[in-house]
Formats: structure tokens, C-alpha cells, sequence
């Protein structure tokens, strides 16, 4: 038992979310680096370098210059194993992404320093705070001009609704850009390059008061820096771990990214204070990870990961025990055991086979169509973890079959990219025609172009102006429902899993609805059974 306790120890998985563009790819490629993972990181844009970033593994990403899939990678670093879960950024992509967060213990929040605190930004730390997932602060491209440090410091709390506790600060900005004095560390860290791309040795100073420091960067920007760190200590919290671990504090660093500045110190702090694997809420109870059973949940289903064989591998989150390659696990929701004979680790688009994994851990199981997303699996004990929902579409389209022959490939395309969480599709029932309803408008696209490449099938949309879909909680056998079934019936579809839902086709609809059919509930997310 005690070394399924110190493998538990080990482990700290977390996830990057921040606005696109504001560095989020680039620093997982750093910490990578630093983690010896990878011995070159590829600039993320394309059209920079052609190589690609390790982390970005398909086309469309590669076309734009964006990650659409979440990834799953792992490196060792100081004795412990980190696992990241890279998110899309974009914003059409926002319901993997809160998928995702279920996955992870914490978080790092990237922000660009030019352009702060961004839309996707907000909506995502509000996701966190809502599970109070403890959060670190990054703030990004601090070799650019950007905004006052204290300026910036002010917005995230604002805006974000953050109590901010700065663990290092920067020395200048943009042409003026020293370097960093970490308060985590108490030492100093200079660009002493030309080109800014090496990282010089820190100098550690005990005293900041000491004279040296001015000879270093100058006596302006010392004189600056000391005024700065007693603002510093005067205004902001100390670091508390209690407060940081429930959400309710949140440690700010400063570097650049793509100049490896000020990651290691991100890093090395993270190591110190983030969580490890937590303790996670059931159907019937809390699950702790020391227990011996195994216990994990589906969080992510990514369909033909290698486009030569068909497969699909559902991401597992191990939340207990320890899973053993070969094992018989319980497939709750279908009640059947199950086995799988080469569970996989992640690095960026590498995968290995792995014997055993741990609480913390990511295993990529191979599918054959019997996972969908929030299935939990066990040693034999049925529970569910509950809170992978799916969220109402903002964009709604009919879809057509561009190539009659091609119809069986097209339904099994659409099958798969639904179960794993692309968008949602729903069948009308007065007609049988098929909608596909997304939370963001390029997913169409992605759908669109994986149809064609991956299953050979193409597809055609048809314009549908829907406002949401309100998935239906009813007596069937009441009056009212069958009143309402009656007058809405052009307007009623089922969804994969068959639960009933109205396609509203305004704010104004819903409201009437819901007075005129007071008993007829209606829910805009699809868990509505667990709340």
C-alpha cells in the first residue's frame, strides 16, 4: 500500500487554459524542455517553422495554427511525474476544454502581458472557480511592451475575480527587460544574451538591499525594483498553501515563454506547492486515490488518433488504485467487465504501452465503440463520477449526405466524432433528419474535414436558425406533456442518447414554454439528472 502512496505523492497533473494566442502551447513545449522531454520545442505557427509544435498533432491545427484536440503529455522532472492536458484556446472548442477541467487537480493560467485579461480567460476561470481547482498565473511575453506589472496584477483580480499573490517580478519590460527577481526563491535571473534566447545563470542575492544588485542591472532599475517588492509586501497576501489549495489564493509569475524565461522558476514553484492527485466526488460516495481498488473515468474519446488504423482511444482519468494492463474492470454504465491488453501513455502524438499507471495518471484506452464520454470504470464497485456534462449548442445546422453511396461511412463518421465529444447531433422526430449542433461555428469545419479524410464520406450543411436546445424533463404520460409534445412536435429531436429535447428557436420561446407548461422542465445542460 505504501507504494501506491509515494507513486500517488509523485504524480501533479494539471491543465494550461488561457485565450488563444496568449503563449499557451509555447510554454507546454518549455516545460517539456526543461522536463528533458523533448530536446528542441517547434514554434507554434506554422508558418514559422515548419516542424510544428510537438504538441499540435492534427492538420487543421497545423493549417491554423491552433490546437483543436486536447493533448496528453507527461515528462519526469525532480523526482516527480507531471502530467499536462493541453486545451484548445479557441473558443469553439470551449466544451472540450471544460471537459478537460474535470480531469485535472489544478491549473496554470496563461496571459499575454500586452493584451491581459481576455474573453475565453474569463469563462474559463470562471469554470475553475465554480470547482475551486487551485490556480497559478502566468504571465506571458514579457520581452514585449505591455502593460504596468501592477496594472496587470490589478486586472486579473478585477476582472477575474482572483486574490493574486505575486511569486516573482519582473525587472523592465519589453527593450527594457532585465531579467526577474523570483520572491519564491529570493534570487535574481538576468538575460545576459544578446538575443535573449539563453537563459543567463541566476545570480542569487540574499539581501536586496545589497549593492552589488545595482551594479548588475543599474541603479535605476534596482532602485525600482526595491520600491516595487515593499508595494509588494505591503499590499499583497503572503503565500498561503490552505488558501491557494481551495481555491481562494492564486501565486502570479512573470516571464516569456518562447524566451525560456522565468518557466523554470514556474515550474520548480509548481512542483513545490500543487496538488497532488484529489480525492473525487461519486454517485454514492467520495473516492480517495490511496484506496486500493481502481477507479477511473472517461474525460476525452479522440477517434483514429493514427488515420492508417481506425482506432479510437478513450482518455481515462485515474482517480484510485492502480490500474494493471490485462485486469478485468467494470464498464459501469453497460454493467460489463472488460479487459485491454495495451493501455497507453502519452507524449504529445508518441504513445507507449504501460504495464500499470497510477492515481493522476492519463491511460489511453483503445475503443471499439463501447466508451462514451463520463463512463466511469471500476474494479467491480458500481459508482459513477458524476459532472462531465454536455452543454447546450449556440450553432445549429442540418446535415446532408454529399454522396449517396457513401451513406454507411457518413453514419458511422458522425457516430464516432459525436461520441467523442465534437458536437452533439440530433435527430428530428417528426422527419429523422439530422442536425448537428456545436458550441462554436469552426467545429463545422473540423467535422467537414475529418468526415472527408477519415471516413472517405462528404457532407454538405444546410443554415437552421435555432437559439438552443433544452434538453426535456417531463412526466410522459401527463396531460401537459402530450400537450406539449402536440403543439411542439415539429420542433422535438432526440438526442444520441436518446433523451428528449426542444429546439427553441428564441430566448422568447423558452419563456412562453416554460409558463405555458409549467411542469414541463427544461434544462440547458444534458446532466440535469445528477443536479
Amino acid at each position: 500500500m505504501s507504494d501506491l502512496i509515494k507513486e500517488i505523492q509523485k504524480r501533479k497533473t494539471f491543465g494550461i487554459i488561457s485565450h488563444p494566442d496568449a503563449g499557451k502551447t509555447t510554454l507546454t513545449e518549455k516545460l517539456l524542455l526543461f522536463g528533458g522531454a523533448i530536446q528542441e520545442a517547434g514554434a507554434v505557427k506554422s508558418n514559422k517553422i515548419k516542424k510544428g509544435a510537438t504538441s499540435d498533432f492534427m492538420e487543421i491545427e497545423r493549417q491554423r495554427g491552433i490546437s483543436v484536440a486536447t493533448s496528453v503529455l507527461a515528462f519526469e522532472y525532480r523526482d516527480h511525474k507531471i502530467n499536462i492536458l493541453d486545451t484548445p484556446g479557441h473558443k469553439d472548442f470551449a466544451e472540450d476544454t471544460y471537459r478537460t477541467l474535470t480531469a485535472v487537480d489544478s491549473v496554470i493560467v496563461v496571459i499575454d502581458v500586452a493584451k491581459g485579461v481576455e474573453e475565453q480567460t474569463e469563462k474559463l476561470v470562471k469554470v475553475c472557480r465554480m470547482r475551486n481547482i487551485p490556480m497559478l498565473v502566468f504571465i506571458n511575453k514579457l520581452d514585449r511592451e505591455g502593460k504596468d506589472a501592477f496594472d496587470l496584477l490589478d486586472e486579473v483580480e478585477q476582472k477575474l475575480g482572483l486574490t493574486v499573490c505575486p511569486l516573482s517580478l519582473p525587472i523592465g519590460m519589453g527593450s527594457d527587460f532585465q531579467g526577474i527577481y523570483n520572491i519564491w526563491e529570493d534570487n535574481i535571473q538576468l538575460f545576459l544574451e544578446e538575443k535573449k534566447q539563453k537563459v543567463g545563470d541566476s545570480i542569487k542575492f540574499d539581501d536586496i538591499n545589497d549593492s552589488s544588485i545595482d551594479e548588475v542591472i543599474g541603479e535605476k532599475a534596482a532602485k525600482t525594483l526595491r520600491e516595487e517588492l515593499d508595494l509588494i509586501q505591503s499590499v499583497y497576501p503572503e503565500f498561503n498553501r490552505e488558501d491557494y489549495m481551495k481555491g481562494d489564493l492564486q501565486p502570479v509569475f512573470f516571464g516569456s515563454a518562447l524566451n525560456n524565461f522565468g518557466v523554470r522558476e514556474l515550474l520548480n514553484a509548481f512542483i513545490d506547492i500543487a496538488p497532488m492527485p484529489q480525492p473525487k466526488e461519486s454517485d454514492t460516495r467520495l473516492v480517495k486515490p490511496e484506496e486500493s481498488a481502481f477507479t477511473g473515468f472517461v474525460f476525452k474519446i479522440h477517434a483514429n488518433m493514427d488515420p492508417k488504423h481506425r482506432d479510437r482511444l478513450a482518455f481515462v482519468k485515474i482517480v484510485s488504485g492502480t490500474f494493471k494492463r490485462n485486469e478485468n474492470y467494470l464498464l459501469v454504465r453497460e454493467g460489463k467487465k472488460m479487459k485491454f491488453s495495451s493501455p497507453n501513455a502519452f507524449f504529445a502524438d508518441k504513445k507507449e504501452v504501460v504495464e500499470e499507471s497510477f492515481p493522476g495518471d492519463i491511460v489511453g484506452l483503445h475503443d471499439t465503440g463501447s466508451f462514451r464520454i463520463g463512463d466511469t470504470l471500476t474494479g467491480g464497485e458500481k459508482l459513477s463520477f458524476k459532472g462531465i456534462p454536455s452543454f447546450s449548442p449556440e450553432h445549429f445546422r442540418y446535415i446532408n449526405n454529399n454522396d449517396p453511396l457513401k451513406a454507411k461511412q457518413l453514419a458511422k463518421g458522425i457516430d464516432q466524432l459525436m461520441d467523442e465529444g465534437v458536437a452533439q447531433l440530433f435527430t428530428l422526430e417528426m422527419n429523422g433528419r439530422k442536425i448537428i449542433g456545436t458550441v462554436g461555428a469552426l467545429q463545422y469545419e473540423v467535422i467537414q474535414y475529418r468526415l472527408e479524410h477519415e471516413y472517405g464520406a462528404k457532407c454538405t450543411y444546410e443554415p437552421l436558425s435555432m437559439h438552443k436546445a433544452c434538453w426535456v424533463e417531463a412526466d410522459e404520460k401527463s396531460e401537459e406533456f402530450k400537450e406539449f409534445a402536440r403543439l411542439k412536435q415539429r420542433f422535438l429531436a432526440r438526442d444520441k442518447y436518446d433523451q428528449l429535447v426542444f429546439l427553441a428557436d428564441s430566448s422568447f420561446t423558452i419563456h412562453m414554454t416554460q409558463e405555458k407548461f409549467p411542469n414541463v422542465k427544461l434544462h440547458f445542460i444534458s446532466e440535469f439528472q445528477d443536479h
